[in-house]
């Protein structure tokens, strides 16, 4: 028997708590993005594609939502269609990842294990950002650009 159950084959998890977790953890993110554009040591652009990665799993409307959002949108849909990251926004990443990484690790961290570990996803991260596309200067779409069809 088939089913016309458009979400049966969706990429949308199918645990209902799994779900909410994660539409809780793309808001989070989302907050923290914004806290992200107005204090200089916290990313705005990795928080709001951690955002878009869970709402994609969890929200067809949050993830839509975010996607379309006059101001927060423009920061991810070139990511999202391939098109890469403004440099700015990559080397603003890398910046702070180099900043907080290394402050936690000496400063905080007590066991020689966790010192490592948070330098290696500091060397994990920026050589994932560095591997993605960098898009020339003015190459980004503003707020005024329609939204995605």
């Amino acid at each position: 028997m088939m089913h016309n159950n458009p979400r049966s084959t969706s990429k949308h998890v199918k645990n209902t708590f799994l779900r909410w977790i994660l539409i809780c953890c793309g808001w989070v993110s989302i907050v923290a993005g914004i806290v992200g554009i107005f204090i200089p040591l916290v990313p705005t652009v990795p928080f709001l594609l951690l955002a878009a990665a869970c709402f994609a799993r969890s929200s067809e409307r949050f993830h839509d939502w975010l996607i379309k959002h006059n101001h927060l949108g423009p920061l991810v849909r070139d990511y999202l269609n391939g098109g890469g990251l403004p440099l700015r926004a990559k080397g603003m990443a890398i910046g702070m990842i180099w900043v907080s990484f290394p402050t936690s690790a000496f400063l905080f961290a007590q066991v020689f294990w966790l010192k490592v570990l948070l330098i290696s996803i500091a060397v994990a991260i920026s050589l994932y950002l560095f591997s993605l596309p960098t898009l020339p200067a003015g190459a980004g779409k503003g707020p005024g650009d329609p939204p995605l069809t």
